[in-house]
C-alpha cells in the first residue's frame, strides 16, 4: 500500500483536499511537506505529536520533511479550538521556546529535514505592504464562514486573532515558492487555517498550483475523554517536565479498547505485527504484550534506546521490591509523583520515625506495622521497633523509600 492507504488504515487522516492528485504526486516524485508548530510553551506534549509522527512516516519513505516553528504566529495565537484570546507572550519567551522546540525536532527528525521559523519572512513586513499586497486576497466573508473563527464569533475574537489564518496562509505560499512544499499537515481544527493557505497559493501562483492539505482527526480514548492528559496533566516530551519513567508508565497504563489504535498512530510497526498483538490482547489480555510494545516503541523514539531501558529498570524494581539498586536519579524519576516527606540527618527510632514523618498515624500503628513485616525501607524489611534509622542506609544518602504493606510508597528526603 501507499503512504495515503496505511495512514488511512491508521485511522490517521481526517480530512484532505485531494486525495487522489496527493497520491498521484507522491507516486511521480518524492515531495516536500511540511508542519508548524506555535511556540507557546517551550514543550511538545503527545497530542502535538501525532502530526509530526505522519511527517515521519513521509520522511521514511523518502520525502523531505519541513518543520515550521512559529516565531511569528506563536506571537499572534491560534485562535482554534479556544473560546477566549490567548495570552500574548513577550519575544523573549517566544525566542526561548523556539530553541527548546528546534532541540525536540531535531532528535525526531535527525539531519534530513528542513527546520525554519516564520518570524524570519515576516519580521519586515510593513502594515501597508501586508494590507495592500496580502490582505487584498483574502475576503472577510470566507474567513468569517471558517470554522476556526466562527466557532469564536459568539464570544468575541480580537483582529489580532481574526488574522492568524492570514500569517499561516504566508506561510504556506512561501514555502510553495521558495522551498517547494506542497503538502501541508495539521490537526483537525488546522483545516480552516489549510484550506485558506491553499486558496490563496491559487489565487497568486494560478489554479493549477499543486498544493495539498491533510488533518489528522481528533485523538479521543475510547471513553470519550481527551487524549494526553493524566491526572490533569499533559505528557511532555521534555524528560524534565514528564521523566521517562512517566512518560513510559503512562503507554504502559493504555487500555485495552485503545491501544491498537495509539499502536497504529504511534509507532512505525508494520499492519502484520499490530494485527498480532491485537490478537494477544483478544487471547491473553493478562500479558499487555500491546501495552508493553506500544511502551517500548513510543519511548524509544521520544527518548532513546538508554532512556527506555532506565525506565524498564525502574520498573522492575518498583515491582519486584529491589529498590536497592536504583541510582539516585532513577530513585527522582520513580518517585516524583509519590507521597513525599523530609527528615534530617540525625539517627531516629524507626517507630517514632514512622510517626514524625507521616508515614503512620501513631505509634501504636508503627510498632504493629513493623512486628508484622509491613514496612520496607529501600529494599530491606525491618521488623525490630528499637531499629535506628540514620543516613547511612540512604540510598546515595540522600533518600529513603519506604514501602508500608505492599503498594504505598512514600519517598522520604533528608533535607540538605
Amino acid at each position: 500500500m501507499n503512504i495515503i492507504e496505511e495512514l488511512i488504515w491508521r485511522g490517521a487522516i481526517n480530512q484532505q483536499t485531494d486525495e487522489q492528485g496527493l497520491i498521484e504526486e507522491i507516486e511521480q516524485h518524492p515531495i516536500t511537506l511540511y508542519c508548524g508548530v506555535d511556540p507557546t510553551g517551550n514543550s511538545m506534549h503527545i497530542g502535538h505529536l501525532i502530526p509530526f509522527m505522519i511527517l515521519k512516516r513521509f520522511q521514511l519513505q523518502g520525502h523531505h520533511p519541513v518543520v515550521v516553528i512559529g516565531g511569528a504566529t506563536g506571537s499572534i495565537g491560534d485562535p482554534s479550538g479556544r473560546t477566549s484570546e490567548r495570552t500574548l507572550q513577550t519575544k523573549e519567551v517566544v525566542k526561548e521556546n523556539a530553541r527548546r522546540l528546534t532541540e525536540q525536532m531535531q532528535h525526531i527528525f535527525g539531519d534530513d529535514f528542513t527546520i525554519l521559523n516564520n518570524y524570519d519572512w515576516t519580521h519586515d513586513l510593513s502594515l501597508l505592504d501586508f494590507l495592500r499586497d496580502i490582505g487584498k486576497h483574502f475576503n472577510v466573508n470566507t474567513m468569517l464562514a471558517k470554522d476556526v473563527v466562527a466557532s469564536r464569533l459568539e464570544h468575541g475574537i480580537s483582529f489580532t486573532e481574526f488574522t492568524y489564518q492570514i500569517l499561516q496562509s504566508m506561510d504556506f505560499h512561501h514555502l510553495y515558492k521558495d522551498h517547494h512544499v506542497q503538502l501541508q499537515i495539521g490537526g483537525a481544527d488546522q483545516w480552516g487555517n489549510i484550506t485558506a493557505g491553499l486558496d490563496y497559493i491559487r489565487r497568486v501562483e494560478g489554479p493549477e498550483a499543486k498544493a495539498f492539505g491533510l488533518t489528522i482527526p481528533l485523538m479521543l480514548k475510547a471513553d470519550g475523554t481527551k487524549f494526553g492528559k493524566s491526572a490533569g496533566n499533559a505528557i511532555w516530551l521534555d524528560p524534565e517536565q514528564t521523566s521517562p519513567y512517566e512518560f513510559y508508565q503512562f503507554w504502559l497504563n493504555q487500555q485495552d479498547d485503545d491501544v491498537v489504535k495509539f499502536l497504529k498512530y504511534f509507532t512505525f510497526l508494520t499492519p502484520e505485527e499490530i494485527e498480532n498483538l491485537a490478537k494477544e490482547i483478544e487471547e491473553r489480555p493478562h500479558l499487555r504484550l500491546a501495552q508493553k510494545r506500544l511502551a517500548e516503541e513510543i519511548t524509544r523514539f521520544v527518548h532513546s534506546q538508554a532512556a527506555l531501558e532506565e525506565a524498564q529498570t525502574i520498573t522492575e524494581a518498583l515491582f519486584t521490591g529491589d529498590i536497592q539498586s536504583l541510582t539516585v536519579g532513577q530513585i527522582e524519576q520513580g518517585f516524583k509523583n509519590m507521597p513525599q516527606a523530609t527528615t534530617d540527618h540525625q539517627a531516629h527510632n524507626l517507630a517514632v520515625w514512622l510517626v514524625d514523618t507521616g508515614i503512620v498515624s501513631s505509634r501504636r500503628q508503627a510498632r504493629e506495622f513493623i512486628n508484622n513485616g509491613a514496612i520496607t525501607i529501600n529494599g530491606q524489611k525491618y521488623t525490630d521497633v528499637d531499629f535506628e534509622i540514620n543516613p547511612e542506609i540512604a540510598i546515595g544518602q540522600k533518600y529513603y523509600v519506604v514501602r508500608r504493606g505492599k503498594k504505598n510508597y512514600t519517598l522520604v528526603t533528608i533535607n540538605e
